[in-house]
């Protein structure tokens, strides 16, 4: 039998560091293995993502999390979705909320009755999205025939406060937190395999196996491995981001809005405290001056400290395993927060790791199974993201027209085309987003099929209209007699 790791080190704090050490704490940390987290006070984290999608919430509960103490804790509120403005056109305004979208007829997807009969809007067939434009939020239903039994939501919170709040559980659960910054890396000179960093005071912490959570520097993986990057900026050409805080502005909105500009989208994300706001944009088509004056001059309210500027480069390490390091979060890839799934990406790296944890002779099959569907997770979330700047009308300045002029993905590419013929969607597998997500987008951003499915015309067309004019009649009445967004929050936090 093989030895087990008995010492996983982490490298960098931030969201990525602490949530893989309050996971390790909880699944890893058996008395059989040390945990211990380094980082430095002196070096900041970027901390921009403060909006996530669904799954944060299967994550927290796997932690042992209850919903009251972590939005108390992190100032959340809570998202259903997000709202895209000037994305199409200027002057449009569409939803991609969470959940599902009306119900199934006979095993054929609700959007393809919609697109034969196109009764109403089709965010009236979401209950999320309903109650998202009236500000208000309730929990689930377990009874799948409730007009709330579809309906899923995430958060919005201080990424800073998760951070510290996921560090506390972490320090609890015995991991160690070393203080320091890391001069150096010992590997062995057979394997390769990192033994040990070496601090700037040079005090030396050996491991086993390390977790790479340097942020985009990617101090272990990058430097030290040699691990090279994908370089996707000829598909997604925004390369920085400007972030500032405002005061908190009410109605406090269950939503993330992404707002499009003539070099990028702004970001605006309401949490109790405050709101966060940021713009990211493409440097060869704004400059930073004229970028921050943009964002300044859309704020709801007066900012509450000094814009903060970043720059990457998108896309995603060549493997995020090598050896005996694994690496979570910007040190791995990054994918511009479009939709939220920054975090998401740490999250299902945790969870991979988790199901393929090593002995420690780091075999090669669970590395290179990582590898490949880590890989496959972020060209997904790069698909889709790409999609929303392809699918645009905009040619009003050189930004639009370049994105909507330009190659895309082959992957990307298929879905397009089964989209435009009968309104169909392919999802693999391991797709994060799922039909009702692409649908919403395809739709926002005025991608029309040509068709729909012909199963729909095989069904009574009086039984489903009327059907579809029940559900639609039904989600707002239900929405309208809801609780308050803010009263819920609060109610929470009591």
């Amino acid at each position: 039998m093989n030895a087990p790791v008995a010492s996983i080190v982490i490298v960098g704090g931030g969201t990525a560091g602490w949530m893989a050490a309050a996971a390790a704490a909880r699944f890893l940390n058996d008395g059989r293995r040390t945990v211990t987290l380094i980082e430095s006070d002196a070096i900041g984290t970027v901390g921009v993502g403060e909006a996530t999608i669904p799954p944060i919430r299967e994550f927290n509960h796997r932690l042992g999390i209850g919903e009251r103490d972590f939005i108390r804790e992190t100032g959340a509120t809570i998202k259903l979705g997000i709202e895209f403005v000037n994305w199409a056109r200027q002057g449009d305004h569409y939803l991609h909320p969470f959940g599902d979208v009306g119900h199934d007829f006979e095993g054929v997807a609700f959007h393809q009755f919609w697109l034969k009969h196109r009764i109403g809007a089709l965010e009236d067939y979401w209950m999320s999205a309903q109650m998202a434009r009236r500000d208000r939020f309730t929990h689930p239903a377990a009874d799948p025939r409730s007009p709330l039994g579809g309906l899923a939501y995430a958060y919005h919170f201080d990424a800073g406060l998760y951070a510290a709040f996921l560090r506390r559980r972490a320090e609890a659960g015995g991991v160690r937190r070393v203080e320091g910054r890391i001069a150096s890396v010992e590997r062995d000179g057979e394997s390769g395999h990192v033994t040990a960093v070496v601090l700037d005071d040079g005090r030396c912490v050996a491991g086993d196996f390390f977790i790479d959570c340097s942020g985009f520097r990617s101090l272990l993986l990058g430097d030290a491995l040699g691990v090279g990057y994908c370089d996707w900026s000829h598909w997604l050409p925004c390369d920085r981001a400007i972030a500032v805080p405002c005061e908190r502005v009410d109605p406090l909105t269950p939503l993330t809005r992404s707002t499009a500009h003539g070099f990028g989208w702004q970001w605006r994300i309401p949490l109790q405290h405050r709101t966060g706001n940021g713009i990211v944009y493409a440097s060869a088509f704004g400059s930073e001056d004229d970028t921050r004056e943009t964002l300044l001059a859309n704020l709801d309210a007066p900012a509450t400290d000094a814009p903060r500027s970043l720059s990457f480069t998108a896309g995603v390490r060549e493997r995020q395993w090598e050896g005996n390091v694994v690496s979570l979060g910007l040190s791995a890839g990054f994918i511009e927060p479009l939709e939220s799934t920054s975090i998401h990406l740490i999250q299902t790296g945790i969870a991979k790791l988790m199901w393929l944890f090593p002995d420690r002779d780091m075999g090669p099959r669970g590395r290179d199974e990582y590898n490949r569907l880590m890989h496959e997770a972020y060209e997904y979330v790069r698909d889709f993201i790409v999609l929303h700047y392809k699918a645009t009308e905009r040619r009003d300045t050189a930004f639009w027209r370049h994105v909507g002029e330009m190659a895309i993905p082959d992957s990307l590419a298929g879905k397009l085309e089964l989209w435009r013929e009968r309104g169909r969607v392919r999802r693999f597998d391991h797709d994060l987003f799922g039909v009702p997500s692409w649908v919403a987008v395809l739709l926002g951003q005025r991608i029309e099929p040509q068709g729909h499915d012909p199963l729909v015309d095989s069904m009574d067309d009086g039984r489903v209209t009327s059907a579809m004019r029940h559900i639609a009649a039904t989600y707002a009445e239900v929405a309208g007699e809801l609780p308050g967004h803010a009263d819920q929050i609060a109610a929470m936090i009591r």
